[in-house]
């Protein structure tokens, strides 16, 4: 859970300090929205998951990539669609929080091995 946080705490700052910089506020928001409603969500099962029963987290990482996939092709396409946002900067925003998140989860998911290989000698 605490991983999670960091994901929305520095997720948020950038967001911030993006707006803050000119870049058009909505659009960098719900460039970050998507991609940080579901690394946070990834992490918090993919985190229970294997401290319950960590066999099983192949498995459901599997399943949530399908689950992903389907949810990011229907946002991008209500944010571009629905709501008008401006493409280039709302792609940008997409693009840099997707694979930092992305990035930042792999990272998360390396040290929580590691932990627990450490706690197992």
């Amino acid at each position: 859970m605490k991983v999670a946080g960091w994901f929305i705490g520095v997720s948020l700052f950038g967001c911030l300090a993006a707006t803050l910089l000119g870049f058009p506020g909505l659009e960098v928001l719900c460039g970050m929205a998507g991609p940080l409603l579901v690394a946070a969500a990834s992490w918090v099962l993919a985190e229970r998951t294997y401290r319950r029963n960590p066999e099983r987290l192949t498995s459901i990482m599997a399943a949530s990539f399908g689950v992903k996939m389907v949810f990011f092709g229907v946002y991008v396409a209500v944010m571009l669609k629905l709501l008008a946002l401006r493409p280039i900067p709302f792609v940008v925003s997409f693009t840099g929080y997707f694979i930092a998140l992305h990035l930042a989860e792999a990272v998360a998911l390396k040290r929580l091995f590691a932990d627990e290989r450490r706690a197992s000698r």
